[in-house]
């Protein structure tokens, strides 16, 4: 089943907020916006795993925080399915800053910082086709 054609997105639960207990009200969350999830791992990556995720923003000043953060502790992946679910999973997360996340979202009631802000999700179709097959083979995906 080819992943564009089947409206998904992925997202990550990051450190965090699994550090934190949040975990399983946020895959709530989720589920009850409407997502079905058709993959989930828990797992912790490897600096190199991280680094090579996060490949994209390796000449930013952020990037050796950023994936410090991100092997910190374990993350859980998924892939999620809803029809248009990248932008309507990019509404229900909220800002990247919780601070300026609107009420209700998930990064307004589980995120602490701009940084520790809990939740990853895809920002295109694109994008969160790549990064669905960075975590996941075809045989991990219903």
């Amino acid at each position: 089943m080819n992943f564009m054609t089947t409206n998904r997105t992925f997202t990550m639960i990051k450190p965090d907020a699994v550090a934190n207990g949040h975990a399983g009200k946020i895959l709530d969350h989720i589920i009850q916006a409407g997502f079905k999830v058709v993959a989930l791992k828990y797992t912790q990556l490897s600096n190199e795993k991280a680094g090579e995720f996060y490949g994209i923003h390796r000449e930013r000043p952020f990037f050796n925080d950023l994936v410090s953060f991100m092997t910190s502790g374990p993350i859980y992946a998924a892939i999620l399915e809803k029809d248009n679910a990248v932008a309507d999973f990019r509404n229900i997360i909220g800002a990247t800053d919780p601070q300026k996340a609107e009420a209700g979202t998930i990064r307004n009631l589980y995120a602490k910082s701009i940084d520790a802000n809990a939740i990853h999700g895809s920002d295109s179709d694109e994008n969160a086709e790549i990064e669905g097959n960075f975590f996941f083979g075809a045989d991990e995906r219903f």
